[in-house]
C-alpha cells in the first residue's frame, strides 16, 4: 500500500474506531439503536482496519509461515464469535494505527540512505563536436567533455581542464565544507559545484565513478543482515506457531476462550523481531552520510567487538605522496641524473607512491631521455613486479632492480659496509630508500619521505579512548623509518619489511594475542591482508579498487578520523540494538504474567504492545544523530 493510501485508510479507521468508541458508551443507557449502532460501527471497524492484517495472514499462510499478522487474524476472529466486538475493534484499530507509525518512523531512519539515492546524477551536459548535449550518467563517455554549471551536480569522475569553483563534496568525504577546484584539479560524481564554472574532463563514468560505488554498497548493506537479526527472524518463524498451540492448550485446560485470545495478541513478537534491523539501518544510514560505508548488518554488528587495529603505513596512516629528498650514486660513472632516469623508467608501470615520487622527480628536472615525445616514461623492457619488494627491469641492453634490499636478496647481491652505513643514516631520519642495482651490483640509491596524515594521531587517540587495546603497523617499508612514524602517532607495534603474505601471518598473530582485528589499508598489496583480518577496512578516497572490492568498510574520504567515528558509530549501534532486545523482552514478559493473571485485556494488551514497537524505532531513531562529538562521550 502506498504512503499516501496508506493514510487515507488510517484517518477512515480512526473516524470508525472514535464512533465506536462513543456508540459503546451511549449503548450503556440500554437503547436498542446505540445498541445495534455501536456493533455496526465495531465491525466495520474490524472489518476496514483488519482487511490488511488479514490479507498478510493468509499471503504468508501461502508459503507456511504463521507470523504476527495470523496471530492477530486469530485473535480479531475469535473476539467477534464470541460477541466481543470493542475487542475486535479495538485490537485491529490498535495494530492498523501501530503499523502505519512504525512505517512512518522507520521512514526516518532511513532518510540518510534516502538523502544520498536523491543525490545520484539525473543528466549530465556532455560537449561533442562542439555541440552542448544533456545525457544520461550511462550514456557519458571516457575522455567525454563535461560541462558544470553553479548549482548542478557532477555527474562523472573527472579532471578539470577549464575554469574553477568551490564544490561540495560531502557525499564523497563527508565534509560540509565546499573545496576550490581549479584546472587539473579532481571532481566526483555526485558532490554539487556550488559556484565558478567547470570544464571536466571524464576519467570514471557511470557504475565506475566513486558515487556509483558508494551507492552499491550502500544498497547491498541493507540486505545484508547482522547474526542478532538473523536469530530472531529464525526465533520468531518457530515462536509464532508456539503461541499458537500454547493458546490452544490454554484454552483446553482453563476453557477461557478470552484468555486464550488475549495471549495471542500479547505474545506477538513484533517489538522483538524489529529492535535488531531498525538499529543497523539507522547506523548504516548514518556512516553512509558521513563518509563511513559499512557492507552490512553482520559488519556492523561486527565492528563493535574489534579490540586491535591494524594499519598499513604509505597511504594510509601517511599522506601517501612522498617526496625523493636524497639521490645517491655508488658508482663513479653513473652520475645522480642518470640513476634517476633509470629508477623513473623502472617504476614507469608500478601505482605505488614511492614509485610515483619518483618518477614525479624525474619529470620536474626534466632529464633528458626520461620522457619520450608523448612526455610520458619510457617503457622498460621485460618489467616484472615482485610484490613487497619492487621490480625488475631491462633498459637500454642492461637488467636493473629496483626496490628493497628483499630484492638485492633475493639475487644474492648485498650492500658493502660503507653502502649500508650511508644507507642507514637516511634511513634513521624516517625516510625510505630504494635501491638501483645492475645485475652484478649496487649502483646507488633514492631516498624518500613521506609525513604522517595531520589526523592521524588524534584519530588512535580516539581509537584508544573507544576500547581499542593495541595498535599496530604492518609495513614493507623498512625497520627505521617505519618506527619513526610509529614513533611520532603513538603506536604500540610495528612489523617491518613485510611481503603481503608476512601481513597476512602477522593478522593472524594479532588475533591469537588480542582478538577481533580490523585492518586498515589503502593498495594492492594490502589486499590478502585485508581479508584475512576479522573486518578489513579501505581508504577509498585513495586506495585502489582492489582493496575496497575487498574490504568490509570503505572509508569514502582520506581522513582516518572516519574510522574513529565509525568504530564509535558501530558500538553506539551494538548497544541500541541490545537495548531494544531486552526492552521488548521486558515488555513481552511482563505483559504474559499479566495474561496469566487476568489483569491485561485484548485491547490494553495490544496498546502496550505497539506502543512497545514504537519506543524500539524511536530508541533506534536517535542513531540518526549520532556525531562526531559522540567521539568523546564513547570514551567517557
Amino acid at each position: 500500500m502506498k504512503k499516501g493510501s496508506k493514510a487515507v485508510s488510517m484517518i477512515i479507521s480512526s473516524i470508525l474506531a472514535l464512533f465506536s468508541l462513543i456508540l459503546k458508551e451511549l449503548a450503556e443507557s440500554g437503547v436498542a439503536f446505540f445498541q445495534l449502532s455501536a456493533v455496526v460501527f465495531m465491525l466495520a471497524t474490524a472489518v476496514f482496519a483488519g482487511f490488511p492484517i488479514f490479507k498478510k495472514a493468509f499471503g504468508a499462510l501461502k508459503y507456511r509461515i504463521v507470523g504476527i499478522d495470523a496471530l492477530v487474524t486469530i485473535a480479531v476472529v475469535g473476539a467477534i464469535a464470541i460477541g466481543e466486538f470493542w475487542e475486535a475493534a479495538a485490537v485491529t484499530y490498535l495494530f492498523s494505527l501501530g503499523d502505519y507509525l512504525e512505517s512512518r518512523t522507520i521512514e526516518k531512519t532511513r532518510s540518510s540512505i534516502k538523502a544520498l539515492l536523491d543525490l545520484a546524477p539525473d543528466t549530465v551536459r556532455v560537449r561533442r563536436n562542439g555541440v552542448e548535449m544533456d545525457l544520461g550518467p550511462d550514456e557519458v563517455l571516457v575522455g567525454d567533455t563535461v560541462i558544470v554549471k553553479p548549482g548542478e551536480k557532477i555527474g562523472v569522475d573527472g579532471r578539470v581542464v577549464e575554469g574553477s569553483g568551490y564544490v561540495n563534496q560531502a557525499t564523497i568525504t563527508g565534509e560540509s565544507l565546499p573545496v576550490h577546484r581549479e584546472a587539473e584539479g579532481e571532481v566526483f560524481s555526485g558532490t554539487i559545484l556550488e559556484s565558478g564554472y567547470l570544464v571536466i574532463e571524464a576519467r570514471k563514468v557511470g557504475d565506475d565513478t566513486s558515487f556509483a560505488r558508494i551507492l552499491h554498497m550502500v544498497e547491498e548493506a541493507q540486505d545484508r543482515k547482522a547474526k542478532t537479526q538473523k536469530f530472531l527472524e529464525s526465533f520468531s518463524r518457530w515462536y509464532t506457531p508456539a503461541i499458537v498451540v500454547s493458546a490452544v492448550i490454554l484454552f483446553i485446560v482453563t476453557r477461557d476462550i478470552e484468555l486464550a485470545l488475549t495471549l495471542l495478541v500479547i505474545a506477538c513478537p513484533g517489538a522483538l523481531v524489529i529492535s535488531a534491523p531498525v538499529a543497523i539501518v539507522a547506523g548504516i544510514g548514518n556512516g553512509a552520510k558521513r563518509g563511513f560505508l559499512v557492507k552490512g548488518g553482520d559488519i556492523m554488528e561486527r565492528l563493535g567487538k574489534v579490540k586491535v587495529v591494524a594499519f598499513d603505513k604509505t597511504g594510509t596512516l601517511t599522506i601517501g605522496v612522498p617526496e625523493v629528498q636524497t639521490i645517491r650514486s655508488f658508482d663513479p660513472g653513473l652520475s645522480e641524473d642518470e640513476l634517476l632516469r633509470l629508477a623513473a623508467i623502472g617504476e614507469s608501470y608500478s601505482e605505488h607512491p614511492l614509485a610515483k615520487a619518483i618518477i614525479a622527480k624525474a619529470g620536474a628536472v626534466g632529464l633528458p631521455g626520461s620522457t619520450g615525445e608523448s612526455g610520458t616514461i619510457q617503457a622498460p623492457r621485460e618489467s616484472r613486479i615482485v610484490a613487497g619488494m619492487g621490480v625488475t627491469f631491462s633498459a637500454g641492453g642492461k637488467d636493473y632492480l629496483i626496490g628493497s634490499r628483499s630484492l638485492l636478496a633475493e639475487r644474492g647481491l648485498r650492500l658493502d659496509a660503507g653502502q649500508e652505513k650511508v644507507v642507514q643514516a637516511e634511513e634513521s631520519k624516517g625516510r625510505t630508500v630504494v635501491l638501483l642495482s645492475s645485475a652484478a651490483a649496487a649502483l646507488g640509491y633514492i631516498s624518500i619521505a613521506d609525513t604522517p596524515r595531520p589526523e592521524a594521531k588524534a584519530a588512535i587517540a580516539a581509537l584508544r579512548r573507544l576500547g581499542i587495546h593495541h595498535v599496530a603497523m604492518l609495513t614493507g617499508d623498512n625497520p627505521r623509518a617505519a618506527a619513526a612514524i610509529a614513533g611520532e602517532l603513538g603506536i604500540d607495534e610495528v612489523r617491518s619489511e613485510l611481503l603481503p603474505e608476512d601481513k597476512v601471518a602477522a593478522i593472524q598473530s594479532l588475533k591469537a594475542a588480542y582478538g577481533t582485528v580490523a585492518m586498515v589499508g589503502d593498495g594492492v598489496n594490502d589486499t590478502p591482508a585485508l581479508a584475512a583480518a576479522d573486518l578489513g577496512i579501505a581508504m577509498g578516497g585513495a586506495g585502489s579498487d582492489v582493496a575496497m572490492e575487498t574490504a568490509d568498510v570503505v572509508l569514502s574520504s582520506v581522513n582516518l578520523t572516519r574510522l574513529a567515528y565509525g568504530l564509535a558509530l558501530s558500538r553506539a549501534t551494538v548497544r541500541v540494538m541490545k537495548q531494544n532486545i531486552y526492552f521488548a523482552l521486558v515488555v513481552a514478559g511482563s505483559l504474559l504474567a499479566g495474561v496469566l493473571v487476568k489483569t491485561v485485556n485484548l485491547s490494553f494488551g495490544m496498546l502496550v504492545h505497539e506502543a512497545s514497537v514504537l519506543l524500539v524505532i524511536l530508541n533506534a531513531v536517535r542513531l540518526l544523530k549520532f556525531s562526531q562529538r559522540s567521539i568523546m562521550e564513547q570514551g567517557r
